[in-house]
């Protein structure tokens, strides 16, 4: 097995068992109906839809790196492990703008927003078809920037900065 999917391995296993250990102790987290709490604001709500979204995930993982079993070789245009640093730094650097740059400044909607526009943009953008990606971007940018706000404050009763 190759290292990267090693360390797939490991990481998966990892992080589904982290997953697990925050699904059930947020469902062991107080309910709060005895005072009269709205079921959807209970505050091991989030915590265990998050926990189950990446339990699902990391036994996704688990199952491709199980099923790798001998190395590949590089199709042509793949990126070398060498070359994944500077997407990896320029996604570090965006969610650094949105936490510390944007959160707070703007309104969450425009903020979010913007954030999910410059990822998607940064991420996809091919020079034929820049046009196309970058209205992609947008419809993805107002797409999540709505449902999340809503999902928070009409679901979850949670007021957004």
């Amino acid at each position: 097995m190759p290292a990267d999917r090693r360390a797939d391995l490991w990481f998966a296993i990892v992080l589904t068992a982290v997953s697990v250990v925050v699904v059930v102790e947020s469902w062991r987290m107080p309910r709060l109906e005895n005072l009269g709490v709205h079921p959807m604001s209970a505050p091991g709500l989030t915590p265990g839809l998050i926990g189950l979204v990446l339990a699902g995930l990391g036994l996704r993982l688990l199952w491709r790196s199980l099923r790798a079993r001998a190395e590949l070789p590089a199709a042509p245009g793949e990126a070398a492990p060498d070359a994944a640093w500077p997407r990896a730094l320029l996604a570090l650097t965006l969610c650094m703008v949105y936490a510390l740059g944007l959160l707070g400044r703007l309104p969450f909607l425009w903020a979010t927003g913007l954030f999910v526009f410059a990822f998607v943009a940064a991420f996809t953008f091919e020079r034929g078809r820049a046009m196309r990606v970058l209205g992609g971007a947008l419809l993805m940018a107002v797409a999540v920037a709505l449902s999340v706000s809503l999902l928070f404050e009409q679901l979850f009763l949670v007021r957004l900065p």
